[in-house]
C-alpha cells in the first residue's frame, strides 16, 4: 500500500477531480467506491439508448468560465436550458417565477402589475421580519404562488412544516419580472453529450489511478487508515467518527423509473408537483436532457423520504442544531492532518456541481 500517495474515498465530482489532479503531478492515487459504478450522485447509465440520470436531474450551470472550461475538457456540452414547470393540481405553471407564471395566475401582463399584486399579499407579514421558511416565501413572492407552487412540494421535500424550516432554503429562489423560463441566472449551462459518467471515467483514466468500487471504507477502515499516508474522504463526517458526538439529519431520496412504449410522456425533462398530495415531488422524462427523439421514454418519479442510517445522504439538514454538531466534527477532524474531508457529505454542505469542482480544486490548490 506504500506505493499510493494517496487513498481518495468516493469517486463522485470532488474525490475524481482531486484524484485527476493529483494524478497530473506524478502521484499515485487508489480510489474506493462503495457503490457498484464510479461516479456518485452524477452517474448516468444507458437505457433504451436513452442517458438516464440515476441519481436525480443534473444540470451543469456556472458564471465561472473557469469551471466551465475545466469541465467542458472532458465532454461535450448542449445547449439545454433548465425550465422546469410546476404542476398543482393538473395546473401548470412556468419556473422560475416569472411573468408566464403570473399572467397565469393573476391575468396581469405587466410587470408592473405583477410587482402590485405581489406587495399587495405580501400585507399580511406587515413588515415582519420573515423568521421561518413560510414567511420569507411571502416576503418574497406572495401568498398565492407560495400556497400553490412553494408550500406543499418544500413540505415533502423536507419533511417538515414550512413554519418549522429556515427562512435560508428559499432566499435563492429564482424570481423574475420578464418573459423568461430559464431558471439559472449563470451565463453557462448545458448537459454532457453522452452522460456524466464519461467526465469521470475521463478522470479516472490515468495509469497512475486504480479504482475499486463495490468497496466499503468502514469494513478495512483501520487498515486504511494505517496504511495510506493521505486520505480525501468524501463520505459522511460524522459516520468517520463512528457518531460519536451524535447523527447529523440528511433527507434521502428513492426513485422508481418506468420504461414506457411511447415517444413522449409529459413534454419537458422536470415537472414539479407541488400540491402536498401527490407523493412524489417530481417527474424527470430523461430523453429531453438532450433533445431525444428515440421510440421509447423513461420517467422516473423523485420521492423524498426521512433518512436513517444505511440510507443514502442527498440534502444536509443545514438548521442550527446540525450545523453546531458539524462545527463539532469539523474541530475534531483538524486533529486528523492526514485526512482531508470534502465534498456535499464531508464538508456538511449542499454544492451544485460547479461548487463542487472549485471546492476540489481549492483543495488540490492547497495541497500543492
Amino acid at each position: 500500500m506504500t506505493m499510493y500517495d494517496y487513498l481518495v474515498v468516493g469517486s463522485g465530482l470532488f474525490g475524481s477531480t482531486f484524484a485527476y489532479e493529483a494524478a497530473k503531478r506524478g502521484k499515485r492515487i487508489k480510489v474506493i467506491e462503495k457503490r457498484s459504478h464510479i461516479g456518485g450522485n452524477v452517474y448516468t447509465e444507458k437505457v433504451q439508448d436513452i442517458n438516464v440520470h440515476k441519481y436525480g436531474a443534473h444540470i451543469f450551470h456556472t458564471n465561472n468560465k473557469e469551471i466551465w472550461d475545466y469541465v467542458n475538457q472532458f465532454a461535450e456540452f448542449n445547449r439545454y436550458t433548465n425550465s422546469p414547470i410546476a404542476n398543482y393540481k393538473s395546473e401548470i405553471y412556468n419556473l422560475p417565477f416569472n411573468m408566464n407564471t403570473f399572467n397565469k395566475l393573476w391575468g396581469v401582463v405587466t410587470p408592473e402589475a405583477a410587482k402590485k399584486k405581489i406587495e399587495e399579499q405580501k400585507n399580511v407579514l406587515a413588515g415582519k421580519t420573515p423568521v421561518n421558511l413560510e414567511e420569507q416565501a411571502i416576503a418574497l413572492i406572495g401568498t398565492d404562488i407560495y400556497q400553490k407552487l412553494i408550500k406543499g412540494y418544500t413540505e415533502k421535500q423536507w419533511g417538515r412544516k414550512a413554519t418549522e424550516l429556515p427562512p435560508f432554503i428559499i432566499k435563492r429562489l429564482p424570481v423574475r419580472f420578464t418573459y423568461d423560463n430559464n431558471y439559472f441566472n449563470d451565463k453557462y449551462q448545458g448537459i454532457p453529450i453522452g452522460g456524466y459518467t464519461q467526465i469521470i471515467e475521463k478522470m479516472l483514466s490515468s495509469e497512475l489511478i486504480d479504482v475499486e468500487v463495490s468497496t466499503d471504507f468502514f469494513n478495512r477502515k483501520e487498515e486504511y487508515m494505517n496504511e495510506f499516508p493521505k486520505i480525501i474522504y468524501s463520505g459522511m463526517i460524522d459516520q468517520f467518527f463512528d457518531y460519536s458526538l451524535g447523527t447529523l439529519e440528511y433527507r434521502s431520496l428513492k426513485f422508481e423509473s418506468k420504461i414506457l412504449d411511447r415517444e413522449n410522456y409529459q413534454g419537458n425533462a422536470v415537472v414539479n408537483y407541488t400540491d402536498a398530495e401527490t407523493p412524489y415531488t417530481r417527474i424527470i422524462e430523461h430523453k429531453h436532457f438532450e433533445f431525444g427523439n428515440q421510440k421509447k421514454t423513461v420517467v422516473t418519479k423523485e420521492y423524498p423520504s426521512t433518512w436513517n442510517k444505511g440510507d443514502e445522504p442527498y440534502y444536509p439538514l443545514n438548521d442550527k442544531r446540525n450545523n453546531e454538531l458539524y462545527q463539532q466534527y469539523k474541530d475534531l477532524a483538524s486533529k486528523f492532518p492526514n485526512v482531508i474531508f470534502g465534498g456535499r457529505l464531508g464538508m456538511y454542505k449542499y454544492f451544485d456541481m460547479h461548487q463542487i469542482i472549485g471546492a476540489a480544486l481549492a483543495t488540490v490548490k492547497q495541497e500543492f
